[in-house]
C-alpha cells in the first residue's frame, strides 16, 4: 500500500484518543519512507495559519505501519529534508 498526499489516516495519540491526521507530504530518505502529517481538525478549522499548524513526521515501516521518530538526530535529518523539498517547489 502506498500512502499518498491528502490521505486521511486514523492515529491514537499519547492519551489513547483516536485522531484523524492528513498526509501533507512524503519522502524517501536513506531507503526509508517518511510522511509529514497534521491533525485533520486543525486543517479544517481554518483559524490557524499554515505556519502555526502542528506538523509532525512519521516513519513508514515495511508493513505500512506508522511510528513516531524518537531519535533526535533522525528527526532533525527528516525535518531538514522536508524543508529542503518544500523550498524546491
Amino acid at each position: 500500500m502506498v500512502i499518498e498526499n491528502g490521505e486521511v489516516l486514523m492515529m491514537v495519540d499519547d492519551e489513547g484518543t483516536e485522531q484523524e491526521i492528513e498526509v501533507l507530504g512524503s519522502l524517501d530518505l536513506e531507503n526509508q519512507q517518511y510522511i509529514a502529517v497534521a491533525y485533520l481538525d486543525e486543517l479544517e478549522d481554518g483559524e490557524k495559519e499554515k505556519e502555526d499548524l502542528d506538523i509532525f513526521f512519521l516513519q513508514v515501516n515495511e508493513n505500512d505501519e506508522l511510528s513516531v521518530i524518537e531519535n533526535d538526530e533522525e528527526f532533525e535529518k527528516v525535518s531538514s529534508a522536508f524543508e529542503a523539498a518544500l523550498e524546491e517547489r
